[in-house]
This record gives C-alpha cells, structure tokens and sequence, in this order.
C-alpha cells in the first residue's frame, strides 16, 4: 500500500461496535467490491467496499468478511476470506495479500481462501438464526443498474438459506461510521494536509492561458508523491461559466485573463477523503466584482459554519445557511426584497443563484453514510460549501471547508488551506 500503515485496533474496535449491535446468534457476510471493466481485458482502478474496509482493513479484492460473534468456537467468530496466491498469479499479478499480511492489517487470526467460503457457510448457517448483509443503499442512481457483488452474494444466500431471516449490514455501519475515532481524524487530517501542498502548487501554476487540466495535474502530482490513493473523486478545475455547472469536470478549457477559477477538489488518504473548494483569479488580481462575491460568499463559510455543531439537525442548518445566502445576494443586487416577500417558499428566489446543500458527512465516502434526519454529534466531520453562481456575468464562487464536530462547536481541519483573499493573490504572485 502507499500510505503508512494504519493501526489493527482500529478495525478490531470497529468489528466490536458492530458486533455489539447484531441480533443474538446472527452472522454477517461483507464482500468486495468488482474489479471493474475497461476495454478488451484491461480494467480500471481497484476501490474497495467501504463498509468491508471499515471492518477490515483489507483493500484486495475477492475478499468477503465474515462475523458470527455467537459462534462456539472463538476462531470462527471472525474470518476473512481471501484470494490465494500460486505460481501463476506471482507471475501475471505479482503478490496477492499473505495470511499472515491479512492477520497483520486487520488483527483477523482466521484466514482462509475464498474458494473455502461455501463449505464454511453451510456450517455456520446451520446454526444462525439471521444472516447480515450488505448493500449499496446510500446513493442508488450509481449501481442500479449494475448486478454487483453484493446483489450477487445476496441472491445467492437466499437461494441457499431461503427460510433464515435477513438484516442489512447499512442499517449498523450508518450509524458507527458518522462518528469519526481518533485514528480516523488522523487520515482525513492527513488527506487534508495533501490537498494544501497540491493547492498551493496550483497557485504557483495558474496563469492567463493555462489549461484547466495542467492545473488538475499538479493536484494528481501531490497526492501521488504523498502517497494518496487516488483523487477522492474527479476534480472540478472550472473556469470562468464553466463554475456555474456544478458537477464540470471535463477540465478541457483555457483559463483565460480575467477569469475567476474555480475548484473544487480532494484526496483519498488510507482510503478516507479530504473535500475542499477555493476560488482564485487566473490573473492574480481579483476584479472588483470577483472581490465583492467571493467577500460574500466568504462570509457565509465563516458564519454557517457556525452552526455546525452538536445537537443541531441538518434541515435547520440548511435553512440558516440559506438566509445568509439570501441577505448576500440582496447586497449584491441579484434579488431583491420585494422579491423574496413575493416568493413562493417551495421555490425561494435565491436558488436562482443558490441551488444546493452546503453540508455532508465526510469520511470513506466523500459523501459519507449517515442520518440527515437525526442531530449532529460530536465526532462527526461535515463539510460546509456555500455559493453563489451567477450564470449571466459568468461567475461561479464556492467555498469549502472540513469541519470536525467538538463538544460545544468545531475545529476547522481545513485552517492551512489559503483562503483570505489578500493571502491567495499574493501566492500567485509570488512564482
């Protein structure tokens, strides 16, 4: 693996507080997710389940976890499953995970191969009144169309054990993931720390004429150098119009003179995520008008992220964000107060220029599993990203931060990533 290793006692305490919350004599089985297709026989980039991963610690796939805290005999309380390594996949593969690398990472002593994983289940079954299993409920648009190996270990235990009873893995893992341990701030504080060293370089690299994607290579750079995963998700180098689409990544355009640029960005460290935004002006110099929005838009960051704290639930949060994207807007001559005393409160005037939510969950996922519909705790880390778009003058203004949840507030992880904006003119002026 690239990055440095992470402790075996935080899956071990991870299984334990999941184990905690399974029915009495159940067991469950978390797999892998596929190695996905490219063209002819070459495939893309390996990611692993996150939910097998939180449990595990293992990255490799082929792999299925399976916990039966009730079993009689303590070794099989806990086992992984794992792909064997022969002659002919040290030649064509190189080394697939040991047992005894399996044992190291995860703090799991029972490893076997996953050709084994059938024999062993009839076994286990026999005895188990419930059967756990996982599925990808979190974002559905992306794998509903897709037969993965989750909907195929499903299908395939209920052909096998029709008359067991079935629980969802997601319903535990939602909950324990949210509130983020120590070893786990650590990583997204080390995802975070990249992120400032790529940013800092695009600073020193943008310039009048620029390609977008020039600037998206000095991100893939740092991350690379420092041991990163992968970018945590695809970046968004959006200049000038193209920051009013929200999701732009094509990153195939000129950064032109007098432009304001927007990205939006992050890393996957050990496999948990950094997700931050800065805006900055391709010339070095904010126009007034940039100045005037990213000034508002700045404020909102600084004020909602205020209400981020313990014991507040996401819609009220969402709603006091709003009105102070709403008093921004008035200043700056895009609503009106008339207009928002006319407005219809289903479909409020600012969206016009505000058109989405400002806080997620962050962690395995970017858009980590969690509960909107119960309050935040502390541990929980959310990002706050207010903005403002403004399609007819061709400006795009969002900005984003990390926040850890602390018992009366929250830390700002993000504190080293230049954002003032005396700061972020002087870095690019500064080659």
């Amino acid at each position: 693996m690239r990055y440095d290793s992470i402790p075996a006692s935080l899956f071990e305490n991870n299984r334990k507080r999941f184990v905690e919350k399974m029915q009495k004599n159940s067991l469950a089985i978390l797999t892998s997710n596929d190695v996905m297709p490219n063209n002819t026989d070459d495939v893309m980039g390996f990611a692993q389940n996150n939910d097998l991963f939180y449990l595990s610690g293992i990255e490799q796939d082929e792999t299925i976890l399976v916990l039966y805290p009730d079993a009689f005999k303590e070794e099989n309380r806990a086992i992984l499953f794992v792909k064997e390594v022969s002659e002919h996949t040290l030649i064509w593969d190189g080394d697939f995970l040991t047992k005894d690398k399996v044992t190291a990472i995860s703090g799991i002593k029972n490893v076997k191969w996953v050709h084994e994983f059938e024999k062993a289940i009839q076994l286990f079954a026999f005895e188990a009144d419930a059967i756990y299993l996982g599925h990808n409920e979190h974002i559905k648009r992306i794998t509903a169309e897709m037969n993965t190996r989750q909907d195929r270990m499903i299908q395939w235990c209920r052909q096998k054990y029709p008359l067991h009873q079935y629980e969802r893995v997601a319903k535990i893992t939602r909950e324990l993931r949210t509130v983020k341990s120590a070893e786990e701030i650590a990583l997204i504080q080390k995802a975070i720390a990249i992120s400032v060293d790529g940013f800092k370089a695009l600073l020193r690299a943008v310039r009048p004429d620029v390609k977008e994607y020039e600037l998206e290579a000095e991100l893939a750079y740092h991350y690379i150098k420092n041991g990163g995963n992968r970018h945590a998700f695809k970046p968004i180098i959006a200049s000038g119009k193209n920051a009013c689409a929200l999701h732009y990544n094509t990153n195939d355009s000129v950064c032109k003179d007098g432009d304001m640029l927007l990205v939006d960005f992050g890393v996957c460290y050990g496999n948990y995520n950094s997700d931050t935004t800065r805006c900055l002006p391709v010339n070095g110099k904010f126009s007034p008008r940039q100045k005037e929005i990213y000034q508002s838009v700045l404020h909102c960051l600084k004020e909602g992220s205020k209400f981020l704290k313990p014991g507040v639930l996401s819609k009220d949060y969402e709603l006091q964000m709003a009105s102070l994207v709403e008093t921004e807007l008035v200043k700056l001559g895009l609503i009106t107060l008339e207009e928002i005393a006319a407005q219809d409160p289903d479909n409020p005037v600012c969206k016009k220029y505000f058109m989405h939510g400002t806080a997620h969950f962050l962690g395995l996922d970017v858009h980590d599993v969690g509960l909107y519909s119960k309050p935040f705790e502390k541990g929980m880390v959310l990002t706050c990203e207010p903005g403002i778009y403004i399609r007819e003058e061709g400006i795009g203004c969002r900005l984003e931060n990390d926040y850890l949840l602390t018992e009366d507030g929250n830390i700002n992880l993000s504190e080293e990533m230049p954002i003032e904006i005396e700061e972020i003119e002087q870095l690019i002026n500064t080659k």
